[in-house]
C-alpha cells in the first residue's frame, strides 16, 4: 500500500478522539480483523485511545483480500465465530478494503448487517432525519426513532442528494447510510457537549464506535442491542453469471407503469412463494410489498458485468432460497420468463 498521509491520518483520528471520552470503551474486548484494509492500523489506534482492549487477529495481508461488508464471505463468517470463542471477545470489527464500509460482529461472532448497524448509529447520534436506499432494512421506519426517513435509489450520490433535500427541513441531525454500512453525516451533531462536524461521505469508523459504545453504555451485549430493533429479516445477495439482458427483461416485465399488471406478473413468477402483492415501487429496480409485511427488491445490474439482478428480501430464509432457485431456473432456461 502507499505511504500514509500523516496530516490526514491525524485529522481523522482526532475527529473521534477529541469527541469521545477516553474511557468510552473501557474494558471492552474487541478483536480487529485487519486483512488488507487500509484502516487496519488506524482502527486499532482509535479503539485503544477510547479505552478498548484490542486483540489483533490473524489475517493481516499485504495482498488484496476482497472483504465485502454487504455480501460477507462464508470464510469471514466462520472466522468471526471462531475468534470470539478463542479470544473471549465482546465483538469483532473490521472494514472493507478502502474503509468506507464497516464490519461489526456481536459477542457470538455474528456479523451485523450494515443497514442494521446504520440504524443503531443514527440512534446513538440522535439523528432526526435519516436517508437510506430502498434496499435497506425497514426497521428504520418501524423503530419510530426518527422524525423523517427518506428512501432513495441505491448508491451514495443518491443518498447525498437525499440528505441535501432533508437539510431544507432540518438544520441538524441529518444522516444517511447504505446497505453496506457506510455512514454519511450531512449536518453537525452534538455529542458529549462537543460538535461533530459534517462528513457527507461514507465512513466506517463512526459506525464501529457507535455500536460498541451504545452496547457498553447500556450494559448489554451487541446481540441484545440488535434485539431492541423491530425484528425484520433481510437477506441480500447477487446471482453470479446471470445475463444482464435477462435481468433487465425481468425488471421491465415488473415495471410496466401499471401497478395491477406488475403485481399480476410478480404473482405469476413467484406466486407459490409470497403473499398477495399490495404495492409496487420503482424508485430503483422493483420493490414489492406483500400483505404479510414482507418485501422483496430486485435491483438492476450495476458495476460488475458478471453480476445481474440483486434480490434483497425481507423474508424468511426458506423464501429467499425459493426465490433464488426461481432466478437460477430463469438463468438456466428451465422456466420461461
Amino acid at each position: 500500500m502507499p505511504s500514509v498521509n500523516k496530516a490526514g491520518h491525524e485529522t481523522y483520528v482526532q475527529r473521534y478522539c477529541s469527541l469521545f471520552p477516553g474511557n468510552l470503551l473501557e474494558a471492552c474486548r474487541v478483536g480487529v480483523y485487519e486483512h488488507s484494509g487500509v484502516a487496519r492500523d488506524l482502527l486499532v489506534e482509535v479503539l485503544q485511545a477510547l479505552g478498548a482492549e484490542v486483540v489483533r487477529l490473524l489475517g493481516r495481508s499485504e495482498a488484496f483480500i476482497p472483504v465485502d461488508t454487504e455480501a460477507i464471505r462464508s470464510e469471514d463468517v466462520e472466522l468471526a465465530r471462531l475468534w470470539v470463542v478463542e479470544h473471549k471477545l465482546d465483538a469483532v470489527v473490521s472494514t472493507d478494503g478502502d474503509a468506507d464500509g464497516p464490519l461489526v460482529s456481536d459477542e457470538n461472532g455474528v456479523w451485523l448487517r450494515g443497514d442494521i448497524a446504520g440504524i443503531l448509529t443514527a440512534q446513538y447520534l440522535n439523528a432526526r432525519a435519516v436517508v437510506t436506499p430502498v434496499s435497506s432494512n425497514t426497521a428504520v421506519e418501524l423503530c419510530s426513532a426518527f422524525d423523517q426517513v427518506k428512501r432513495t435509489r441505491i448508491g451514495s450520490p443518491y443518498v447525498i442528494a437525499g440528505m441535501q433535500q432533508a437539510m431544507q427541513d432540518f438544520s441538524n441531525g441529518v444522516v444517511g447510510y447504505e446497505a453496506n454500512g457506510g455512514f454519511l453525516q450531512a449536518t453537525p451533531i452534538t455529542l458529549f457537549d462537543h460538535e461533530l462536524s459534517p462528513l457527507p461521505t461514507r465512513d466506517a469508523l463512526i459506525v464501529i464506535i457507535s455500536v460498541l459504545a451504545q452496547s457498553w453504555e447500556k450494559d448489554i451485549s451487541v446481540s441484545e442491542l440488535v434485539a431492541t430493533l423491530p425484528n425484520r429479516y433481510t437477506h441480500s445477495d447477487r446471482i453470479k453469471a446471470f445475463p444482464n439482458a435477462l435481468s433487465r427483461k425481468i425488471i421491465r416485465q415488473l415495471s410496466t407503469g401499471d401497478p395491477g399488471d406488475d403485481a399480476e406478473t410478480f404473482s405469476r413468477l413467484f406466486g407459490d412463494y409470497f403473499d398477495d402483492v399490495i404495492s409496487v415501487d420503482h424508485t430503483d429496480g422493483v420493490r414489492i410489498a406483500f400483505k404479510n409485511n414482507e418485501i422483496v427488491l430486485f435491483a438492476p445490474p450495476v458495476m460488475r458485468q458478471n453480476y445481474a439482478a440483486i434480490p434483497r428480501l425481507t423474508v424468511q430464509s426458506r423464501l429467499w432460497k425459493s426465490a433464488g432457485y426461481a432466478c437460477l431456473s430463469w438463468r438456466d432456461g428451465k422456466v420461461s420468463t
